[in-house]
């Protein structure tokens, strides 16, 4: 046995003071480890509110837009209907009356019809933009656990 050795094993005060100095480096490690962690996490959170809320201001100018056509189809539809009743007044025989309230109808149908292709076309087209942000948002996500994984 050298004389280090013999002096290593008598010394237990430098033994515990190395011990504890590692275990301190360790846990120093492991909370720089969790602050960056943290960082990272409350910068995710404040990317996926910020999409919420692009999210939600997207959803509602689109529903004003959409309260706007509503109001704007029912004035139309209200107008076209008192001169449809202001014609079929001035109906001078039964077979005549009819024919004009045929020809309403099928206007009226023929109207709904393209204001609800347009409708659906503009709703469908309102929702992706309503999802866009939080699909990004979930995109970012889905490549931080590619990333991580």
């Amino acid at each position: 046995m050298s004389f280090d050795t013999i002096s290593a094993e008598k010394n237990p005060a430098d033994k515990a003071q190395a011990l504890f100095s590692d275990l301190n480096d360790r846990a120093k490690g492991a909370m720089e480890k969790g602050a960056a962690m943290f960082e990272d996490v409350s910068a995710f959170n404040k990317g996926n509110i910020e999409a919420v809320v692009e999210s939600s201001k997207l959803a509602a100018k689109s529903v004003e837009t959409l309260g706007h056509d509503v109001a704007a189809y029912a004035k139309t539809s209200f107008e076209s209907a008192t001169d449809a009743m202001k014609t079929l007044a001035t109906a001078k025989s039964p077979t005549e009356f009819m024919k004009l309230q045929s020809d309403y109808a099928r206007t009226a149908f023929d109207t709904l019809i393209a204001d609800s292709a347009r409708s659906t076309e503009m709703m469908m087209k309102m929702m992706g933009e309503i999802t866009q942000p939080i699909s990004n948002r979930v995109a970012v996500a889905t490549n931080k656990l590619k990333l991580s994984a």
